[in-house]
């Protein structure tokens, strides 16, 4: 399953480029450790080159051999220094399970809150010697700077994060060039202005959500944000926005965050909150459609939108069969199913989907949904 394409799907790397990545992460990691910076510890890290191949970059290649040197370093020094071995030993064992074949995302820091046990295990002994020892003053010195660059790093973060507003302005200024902490300055911003138009926080909100959806590889969560925004406050949507999410919608497969975008969007106009252009909303789907093999999502989304904003409900019926048929044992789009055909009065098409629902009640997992359903007057 592992080796197979569709258990990537979801991500923007395959097992192959996940673990060449891997491998400058796994250094990175060491370095971010033991000489952290702000701009490195910046949380956010989707701006980061995937490895394609040994030389690309090269430092793929470089990664590889320093790590292998790190295993070899480790059993010369078992008998020698065994602590300094044991601290190499933990701090590789940790990254096994988050940094190989799991398509996990691909950096996340907090994967080296045990890890970086091992690399002090490894390093602040060998520095921490008696007065007597060889070098020691420089060994002091070096130990000493290390602490204090640690504990002013650690009180500053911890200060930033002491603030929802802060900690995104903090995050923003260390990841300049990552589309994911701009979009969250961005929101925070327009978490803070309360959709009113005359809050400060409202026309802060712009700079940085239209610099993430310029950002390369950027989703259209930025380009979500701004038209979900303006729509709230009854403002006008401009054009480039919806002409940049839907180019980027033509121009790759939607991912997770593309999917949550125009589930967003759906939502919103649902409820009557938003008022978006359904020509150019169905320009969007059409778009995030025209790639082979939609998720069942994207299409329940579709659905969604056919059947309760543009009233469609021949679309958004079959919309919502191709889900269930995409994701057969996802429950959620059975249950609509259900709903939708129940409306449209196709009362024997509703209980034999509410029959093939039930088999999916494992453990009673689905009986309040399954009782709200059996309470359908069509099927009765």
């Amino acid at each position: 399953q592992v080796a197979s394409p569709g258990y990537w799907s979801t991500r923007d790397f395959t097992l192959g480029t996940r673990l060449l990545s891997e491998a400058r992460i796994v250094v990175d990691y060491i370095a971010w450790t033991l000489l952290p910076t702000p701009n490195a510890l910046s949380f956010y890290h989707d701006d980061f080159r995937i490895s394609t191949g040994l030389l690309a970059p090269w430092t793929t290649l470089a990664s590889i051999a320093l790590l292998f040197a790190l295993i070899v370093l480790m059993l010369w020094l078992r008998s020698r220094l065994p602590l300094a071995a044991l601290g190499i030993a933990l701090f590789l064992g940790c990254q096994l399970l988050t940094g190989t074949i799991l398509p996990l995302e691909l950096i996340y820091e907090h994967r080296n809150y045990f890890a970086s046990f091992g690399l002090l295990l490894t390093i602040v002994p060998l520095l921490a010697v008696p007065r007597t020892s060889p070098f020691a003053l420089p060994r002091h010195v070096l130990l000493a700077g290390l602490l204090l660059c640690w504990t002013a790093l650690t009180a500053f973060t911890a200060y930033a994060w002491g603030n929802p507003l802060r900690l995104a302005e903090d995050l923003a200024t260390r990841a300049p060039q990552s589309p994911r902490a701009q979009y969250e300055l961005g929101r925070t911003y327009i978490i803070y202005s309360h959709y009113d138009p005359a809050s400060p926080f409202t026309s802060l909100a712009y700079a940085p959500l239209e610099k993430a959806a310029a950002l390369p590889h950027s989703s259209i969560l930025p380009e979500q944000a701004l038209i979900f925004m303006n729509a709230r406050m009854h403002l006008p949507l401009k054009d480039v926005w919806w002409d940049s999410m839907i180019a980027k919608l033509k121009a790759r497969r939607p991912g997770v965050q593309d999917e949550s975008s125009l589930g967003a969007l759906t939502q919103c106009a649902r409820e009557q909150r938003c008022d978006l252009p359904t020509e150019r909303m169905m320009q969007a789907f059409l778009a995030a459609l025209s790639h082979p093999n939609p998720s069942a999502r994207l299409l329940a989304t579709y659905g969604d939108y056919a059947w309760n904003v543009l009233g469609d409900h021949v679309l958004g019926e079959r919309m919502t069969a191709e889900a269930v048929q995409t994701a057969p044992n996802e429950p959620a789009y059975r249950i609509t199913q259900v709903r939708m055909l129940a409306a449209q009065g196709r009362d024997a098409e509703a209980k034999q989907a509410l029959k093939q629902l039930e088999s999916l009640n494992i453990g009673g997992r689905l009986n309040n949904g399954l009782t709200e359903l059996r309470a359908l007057p069509s099927l009765q």
